[in-house]
Parts: structure tokens; C-alpha cells; sequence
């Protein structure tokens, strides 16, 4: 039996438990940082695969690494766990975390054949941190022996390379003077007034950013009573760009109608995060075009998508800058519903959402094999060295 199919012999072995394990996490969704129970179960389900798994790695509780084979090349499986507020598992994160596991466990039966090591990387707080998971994480070292990184994300589609762009997370926060709003208005300094004044200030702006843009965000504080001044008021923003210095000078202008709110009024502005921005994502052409056959091999089919340009963002972008890196998406059959719809949230635990599980598992261990056997694909990342470097 060759390493491809001991591979999937390994897979379906664990089908039944990874899908009752994406099933679990969905109806249990956790928000960043928070994800106690999804941790536990992905380290459970490791170890007894019989991976080495290490919990709470760089000083992240909820972060682990499991790890298996001795094999002269190394590549990383990023998992995610964490939900959406409200709308929980929208982005199908349930799904990610059991394919990553599988394709660990998958690429761990053929490790010794074919000269690799696999580490499940458990990488919290994707979705609404002000600082990714990921990022924490290759900041403090979990990736420094890592050759190459990948991960699957659901999506309506299959897509081999989707266009990821960069994004910072910030809060903004006002606090002026309380008075009361119909006796004494005069007395008062209106931070609800400030963030209007802003947000008026971001729609101008609008006409003279790039049209790859993005800015969008929520009030998370608008004020405590109607009859009193505001004193406190609170927003939550996202900027987006195509890269990371596309996107410094947009988030530049941004604060700068954050700061216009403040000196309109007299109340003080205060700008959380922002300051770790999600890099956009490098697929590795090589890496990208082996997944790609292998996914065909499963089953799965990739329609054109030109003319359908996206704009999501993740920490994987970080990943992709400092080590060769896939972040393919995965059809779930879930149109009309897309990400973040709570109807998308429903369409992950499907059975098209289980078979996509379990294909997109099977093609990473695959590419994972594919890496460590093929000689120029071994040799070009072997030369490259291991972790985080310089990408031009």
C-alpha cells in the first residue's frame, strides 16, 4: 500500500468520529480565546491518533500543537475553532477544525514512508480578536520549524487560490461630559456626537479610497439614556486593503476621521488595536497547483470565479508571508447562503458539509505527501530552510 492510500485508509477510519466532532464543536461555538471545549476536544482526539499534543503553547491557553512522524520535512495544518457572536459557526470553523485534524491524522499514517513530520497547529481567535491567533502564535515560535503551512476554509464554492486581502481590527472609544440633554445641553460634550461627525467623515472619504477598500464596522456604545448627554460612546471598525502597506495608508486616513470626531466636539478619542493588522495571503503557487490535483482526485471541482472577486480576510496571511502557504476554499453546496449568514451557519453541518470535511482532509494530507516525496517540491522548501523568513 502506497502513502496516499494509507493515508486515506487512516482517514476513514476517523470519519465517523471527526464528523461527530465538527458536529460537537458547531453546537458549541465559542468566541476567541474562549474556545476551552474546542481545544479539549481536538487534543483528545490527537492524542489518542497518537500525536504528541501540547496544550497552551505560547502562552495562549487555548492554543495547542500536536505533532507526529520524524520525517526531514515539516508542514503545519492550521485548525480554527472559534465562532461569531450570535451567529456562531457561520464561517464554518467546526469544519475546519475536524479537517485539519483528519488531515493530520491521515498524513500521520504515511509520515515515516514518506519522510515527513505533521503538527496540528490549534490556532485560536481568527474571527474578532484585535490581534489574530495566528499572529500571537508566529510571533512567540509555534511555526519557526515549519516548512510549509496549510488550511482548508468552507466556503458556497470550491476555490484553489482566493484572493485574501489585509485587515485591521480596532475600537474606538469617545468620552466627553455628562448634562442633562434638554435642561443643560450647553454643559455637555456629546461623544455620541463624535462618532457621528466620523462615521460622516468615513462616508466622504469614501470617494478617495482605492476601490479594493474596505471600512466597515458597529456601534458597541451609543449612550445610557436619550435625556442625558452621552459622556461614553463606543465603535468597533475594520479597514481592509489589498496588501499590508495598501492597507497602512487607508487605516491612516481612517483614524485621521476618528480624530475629526474628537476635535469637532471636545471629546477625547482613544483608538484600541489596529496596530497587528492580518496580512493578505501569499498562496504558494507550487503548493497551491498539488492541492489542486488532489482535489480533483477526491471528487471536488473548481468553477471560474473571474469577474467574482473576494474580500475576506485572515491571520493566515501572517503565516503565508513568513513560510510557503495554501489557504484553499471548500465547497459546501450552501448557495444562496454565504459566510457569516446565519444560514451558512446551518449549512455546516449538512451532509455536503460532512463530505467537504472529509475531501478537503484528505486533499491536504495528500499535498502534505506530495511535499515530502516529490523531489523538486521536497528540495525547493528543504532549501528554503525552516520558520518564519523574508518573502519577497
Amino acid at each position: 500500500m502506497g502513502p496516499k492510500e494509507a493515508a486515506r485508509e487512516a482517514l476513514n477510519s476517523y470519519r465517523e468520529r471527526l464528523v461527530d466532532l465538527s458536529h460537537l464543536i458547531h453546537s458549541h461555538p465559542e468566541l476567541g480565546y474562549e474556545e476551552e471545549r474546542a481545544a479539549d476536544w481536538l487534543c483528545e482526539l490527537l492524542d489518542d491518533a497518537g500525536f504528541t499534543v501540547s496544550r497552551g503553547i505560547c502562552d495562549v491557553p487555548t492554543a495547542f500543537s500536536a505533532r507526529a512522524g520524524s520525517g526531514p520535512l515539516h508542514v503545519a495544518i492550521c485548525a480554527e475553532y472559534d465562532a461569531l457572536p450570535s451567529i456562531g459557526h457561520a464561517c464554518g470553523h467546526n469544519i475546519i477544525a475536524a479537517m485539519s485534524a483528519g488531515a493530520g491524522i491521515a498524513a500521520a499514517r504515511a509520515a515515516d514512508e514518506a519522510g515527513l513530520t505533521i503538527t496540528v497547529v490549534g490556532t485560536p481567535a481568527e474571527e474578532i480578536g484585535n490581534v489574530g491567533g495566528k499572529i500571537l502564535l508566529l510571533e512567540r515560535g509555534a511555526f519557526d520549524d515549519a516548512h510549509a503551512a496549510m488550511m482548508v476554509h468552507p466556503a458556497p464554492v470550491d476555490a484553489v487560490a482566493p484572493p485574501m486581502i489585509a485587515a485591521a481590527l480596532f475600537e474606538v472609544r469617545y468620552t466627553g461630559k455628562e448634562s442633562h440633554a434638554s435642561a443643560f445641553p450647553e454643559l455637555g460634550i456629546n461623544a455620541a456626537d463624535a462618532l457621528t461627525v466620523a462615521q460622516t467623515a468615513i462616508g466622504l472619504l469614501r470617494q478617495h479610497i482605492r476601490s479594493t477598500d474596505r471600512v466597515h464596522g458597529i456601534t458597541t456604545h451609543g449612550g445610557d439614556a436619550p435625556n442625558v448627554i452621552p459622556a461614553h460612546t463606543k465603535a468597533s471598525y475594520m479597514v481592509r486593503a489589498r496588501t499590508i502597506e495598501e492597507l497602512a495608508d487607508v487605516r491612516d486616513k481612517v483614524f485621521r476621521c476618528f480624530e475629526a470626531g474628537g476635535l469637532a466636539t471636545g471629546a477625547q478619542v482613544r483608538i484600541i488595536g489596529g496596530e497587528k493588522p492580518y496580512a493578505q495571503v501569499v498562496h504558494e503557487t507550487a503548493i497551491a497547483e498539488a492541492y489542486r490535483q488532489n482535489a480533483v482526485r477526491t471528487g471536488r471541482t473548481f468553477p471560474d470565479l473571474r469577474g467574482r472577486e473576494l474580500a475576506a480576510s485572515t491571520d493566515m496571511g501572517n503565516v503565508s508571508l513568513a513560510i510557503p502557504s495554501i489557504h484553499p476554499a471548500i465547497g459546501i453546496d450552501s448557495l444562496p447562503a454565504v459566510n457569516h449568514q446565519p444560514e451558512f451557519a446551518a449549512h455546516c453541518v449538512t451532509p455536503a458539509a460532512d463530505r467537504a470535511l472529509f475531501d478537503g482532509a484528505l486533499a491536504m494530507a495528500w499535498t502534505a505527501i506530495d511535499l515530502a516525496t516529490t523531489s523538486s517540491l521536497r528540495e525547493t522548501l528543504l532549501a528554503r530552510g525552516a520558520g518564519p523568513r523574508p518573502r519577497a
